[in-house]
């Protein structure tokens, strides 16, 4: 059985920066591309960044360009999304995801396994 469960979220005011994690457990973790996704109260769930089985090709979503850097560790079978210069506008619950393949992906459908998703608050 597949888990991801995320960790890190919290409270942060505008211009800080919180670290996610996600633990992936049930599957080997090398053979599955990441994702990082978000929804805010009443918007639908967007694409944040993605990461490659391997960890050597990344992608972003516009929104989150040069300010969030994903990132794997597969010893640890955890990828991590460092997000600075946090803006009240990120404010959302942030989901990690995975399927199997090699590729990333930005699109939801593309996704087999999902965590419970962690809360990011930031205030103004």
């Amino acid at each position: 059985q597949v888990q991801l469960v995320e960790s890190g979220g919290g409270l942060v005011q505008a211009g800080g920066s919180l670290r996610l994690s996600c633990a992936l457990s049930g599957r080997t973790f090398s053979n599955y591309a990441m994702g990082w996704f978000r929804q805010a109260p009443g918007k639908e769930r967007e694409f944040v960044a993605a990461i490659t089985s391997s960890g050597q090709s990344t992608g972003y979503g516009d929104s989150v360009k040069g300010r969030f850097t994903i990132s794997r560790d597969n010893a640890k079978n955890t990828v991590y999304v460092q997000m600075n210069s946090l803006k009240p506008e990120d404010t959302a619950v942030y989901y990690c995801a995975a399927y199997r393949g090699p590729y990333y992906s930005k699109r939801q459908s593309d996704y087999n396994y999902w965590g419970q998703g962690t809360q990011v608050t930031v205030s103004s």
